[in-house]
């Protein structure tokens, strides 16, 4: 159970919900076999309800790969199945038809014709229902539901059924076949809808990583688009002030020197600027990314004394968590707490949807730990009690630099 329970966990919102819908219309094809194809065997007796059950066995097995043909079709993973929803067709009136007369031969009684009539709505119910999931034109769904309306009324009337009791075969097949024709295409609608959604999260962190590089990028062309100009434009005029001989070609030359110096001091400063995070503000941003993303975040703990080297490398660690919990879990819950003891700050990023693969061989990871490194801190990284994964950062710190 417990091998269960982990192998649920472990999978992606999207792949729950593709299994939910893959074993929900499973069941159709089991329901049906165990609700009018086992008891026909006791109704018509051995021999022809034998030859019914295995009619409806092999219509209830056909709607179960159909299933799993048609929902791969709609993921883009398979080419739609077109062969195979015809062949569901026409088996799904072959078995019906055969129910109708099958039980007309059966044994006298109301028990004969009220399972041949059960199989009759059933396997042409479930059949309209299953081929549903493998169109994509909400018009032809109705066309299919009304076909089979039609048809389970025309079918009836050769069949020696009264015209008021066929007309109402045919009503409780719109009825059913209609319910779960509109349970196929919402599910597939839902389904397409969370992949999407999931989709979209990604492109978001992804987003986010290329706007901070953008920035990046601006601040860099500002600071050395400028002055790379005006050194190239200095550099051109001392070559031509040395080569006729001008002394004012070592001040030109020394004026390069100056703004190259300058321009290696803004570019650390730029670096500086980016390499260094306030951890206050990643906590809070990390609590409201989360709680965006539908995760209940909690926060304790506050960075406030903390030296600026030991909170910079703290918030990259607090980004780079909340940017896995987004990315590569499950999660419902993500907790962090900052708590200074014994000399060390130790940071704890948890939550309860921990990855398939264990995070501490990633690349972001591995630069957290350079980061940490440098500060004397350490990271370890990993899923633990099953469904939690943890992020633990510890950094040294002076007890007497943490101020109130």
């Amino acid at each position: 159970m417990r091998r269960t329970r982990g192998w649920w966990r472990r999978k992606s919102t999207p792949a729950k919900v593709e299994t939910y819908t893959r074993w929900s219309f499973h069941t159709v094809g089991v329901s049906e076999f165990v609700a009018v194809g086992l008891p026909a065997v006791g109704t018509l007796g051995a021999g022809l309800g034998a030859v019914l059950l295995g009619l409806v066995a092999a219509h209830a097995a056909l709607c179960t790969v159909t299933v799993s043909r048609a929902l791969d079709w709609t993921r883009g993973r398979n080419p739609q199945p077109v062969r195979m929803l015809w062949t569901l067709a026409a088996l799904s009136a072959v078995t019906a038809v055969a129910a109708m007369l099958i039980a007309d031969r059966g044994p006298d009684g109301d028990g004969s014709e009220a399972t041949g009539s059960a199989i009759f709505g059933i396997v042409l119910i479930a059949g309209a229902g299953v081929i549903s999931l493998g169109v994509a034109d909400r018009r032809r769904v109705c066309l299919i539901v009304g076909g089979f309306t039609v048809g389970a009324g025309l079918l009836s009337l050769p069949l020696g059924v009264p015209a008021p009791g066929a007309l109402v075969t045919a009503l409780g097949v719109l009825v059913g076949a209609g319910f779960l024709a509109f349970t196929a295409v919402f599910s597939v609608w839902l389904l397409n809808a969370v992949y999407e959604l999931d989709a979209a999260r990604e492109t978001r962190a992804r987003l986010a990583v290329a706007e901070e590089r953008l920035r990046f990028g601006r601040d860099m062309h500002d600071v050395m688009g400028r002055n790379l100009a005006v050194i190239a434009l200095k550099s051109e005029l001392a070559v031509q002030l040395a080569r006729r001989g001008r002394p004012e070609a070592v001040d030109q030359m020394t004026e390069v020197q100056r703004i190259a110096q300058e321009t290696q001091r803004e570019v650390r400063a730029v670096v500086r600027g980016y390499r260094e995070a306030d951890l206050d503000v990643e906590l809070a941003g990390a609590q409201g990314v989360l709680s965006a993303a539908g995760i209940a975040c909690e926060v304790t703990g506050e960075a406030g004394g903390l030296p600026g080297e030991v909170q910079s490398a703290l918030a990259w660690v607090v980004r780079e968590a909340t940017t896995n919990v987004l990315r590569h879990g499950d999660a419902r819950r993500c907790e962090v707490l900052l708590r200074v003891k014994e000399g060390r700050v130790v940071l704890t990023v948890e939550n309860d949807g921990a990855k398939a693969a264990d995070g501490s061989t990633g690349s972001g990871l591995a630069g957290l730990r350079e980061r940490l490194s440098a500060v004397g801190g350490t990271l370890v990284a990993g899923p633990v009690e099953g469904d939690v994964f943890r992020v633990v950062a510890e950094v040294p710190v002076n007890v007497s630099e943490v101020t109130a």
